[in-house]
């Protein structure tokens, strides 16, 4: 009798192992794993919940637990609620989830960003109303940033003699996609960063 338990530790510690090495795969290499089948159904479906795709998240979390053993399904439906709540956009529970699996809690930046995402795109099936609110939401953003455009293009030319109304907004426009883009290539030179933190040994 006692052998047995010892061979399913040994057997979990290879499974988590193994999982850390699935991560550096690409989707299609973890859509046709076979020996480790739920650990690759599990990272696809937090794949897709980083996407912000909570169906095919589902989808595969349920695939997973299906073919896991029994050990493992706790571990995959703890997963599975920290991914589902990203993907739909609840900070409160995603918070709670990330605790229960042993992990440091998102920082507050990081939950009020979803939970403003939540307004601006609420999830599918969200009521017209939630949705229309989205759309109003982003115009009045896009309102707001031209408007801090106009504004800073003004300020920068007075010492040159001023701009011309109609100029300073295509110049404005031009400020805020550009300062736009230099945000959203450093967000995702974190996020890379990030990641590699997570797959090396010892991370």
């Amino acid at each position: 009798m006692p052998p047995k338990p010892r061979q399913i530790r040994v057997d979990q510690r290879s499974a988590m192992a193994e999982m850390q090495a699935l991560e550096q795969r690409s989707d299609e290499q973890l859509e046709r794993e076979q020996k480790y089948k739920s650990a690759a159904l599990a990272i696809l479906g937090a794949r897709a919940a980083e996407r912000y795709d909570a169906k095919v998240a589902r989808s595969y979390f349920q695939r997973a637990i299906a073919a896991a053993r029994p050990q493992e399904r706790m571990q995959i439906r703890r997963m599975a609620d920290a991914s589902l709540a990203l993907a739909e956009r609840r900070p409160d529970d995603l918070k709670a989830a990330v605790q229960r699996l042993g992990q440091e809690a998102p920082s507050s930046r990081q939950l009020m960003l979803l939970r403003f995402s939540g307004l601006v795109s609420p999830p599918p099936g969200s009521s017209v109303w939630l949705r229309v609110r989205g759309v109003l939401l982003i115009l009045a953003i896009v309102v707001a940033l031209l408007a801090v455009g106009f504004g800073v293009v003004k300020l920068v030319a007075l010492p040159f003699g001023g701009i011309g109304s109609i100029t300073a907004v295509w110049v404005g426009l031009l400020v805020i996609i550009v300062a736009l883009a230099a945000l959203f290539l450093l967000g995702r030179r974190r996020q890379s960063r990030a990641r590699a933190a997570r797959g090396a040994p010892g991370g």
